[in-house]
């Protein structure tokens, strides 16, 4: 395990292509990407700070950045968009993925601090996609919304084929996404949300 900061920035350069997994905790999703942690896990190859660390990145490094149930524990969502702005290359992209505000799950966990829905980070970047607008609060990340989709999942087998019909049925369009959240989501709750981001 790499956990030497400098030793892994100086090597960017050298790893093609740059992909970060922001909080992954015991497992990265690829091993050839660079995990980033505050606990120091098998899987992390830079432990510490998320903020800190990335202020040590280079403009313009990264190719993607991924961060799985990673943004409910932040306390400071739109600094780190800002962060990751500078570093992602302009033909990178950012995946994250967080709990919908409607998993019962989402409230079991007390390091949870922010919620999330289809709607919440249109409050942080340009949104083109969505029908209903909302403000920006005058925040400017340099980020725009690409994709959004609603992952609907069930630790319970019994569950699993009604979860995944659903799943076809709100993802069919941009319509049927804001129709569940406005009209279904206190009614079938759906496990996370996933968001493509780029910049502008």
């Amino acid at each position: 395990m790499m956990t030497d900061k400098k030793n892994i920035i100086s090597r960017l350069s050298m790893l093609q292509p740059v992909i970060l997994d922001l909080g992954c905790g015991a497992f990265k999703k690829e091993p050839h990407w660079i995990g980033i942690d505050m606990l120091d896990k098998d899987a992390v190859d830079i432990v510490g700070d998320v903020y800190e660390i990335l202020q040590s990145f280079p403009d313009n490094c990264a190719d993607e950045i991924h961060a799985s149930h990673f943004f409910e524990h932040l306390a400071d969502v739109p600094g780190l968009l800002v962060e990751l702005n500078r570093v992602l290359k302009p033909t990178g992209f950012i995946e994250v993925i967080v709990p919908h505000f409607s998993n019962a799950y989402f409230y079991s966990d007390y390091t949870h601090q922010k919620f999330f829905g289809l709607y919440s980070f249109s409050y942080l970047v340009k949104d083109n996609l969505l029908k209903r607008k909302v403000p920006n609060y005058n925040v400017h990340t340099g980020l725009q919304l690409q994709k959004v989709f609603l992952h609907f999942k069930s630790p319970w087998i019994i569950n699993r084929p009604f979860r995944k019909l659903c799943q076809l049925i709100f993802n069919a369009s941009t319509f049927m996404k804001e129709w569940y959240e406005d009209s279904w989501s206190n009614n079938i709750s759906c496990y996370e949300i996933q968001f493509i981001l780029v910049k502008l």
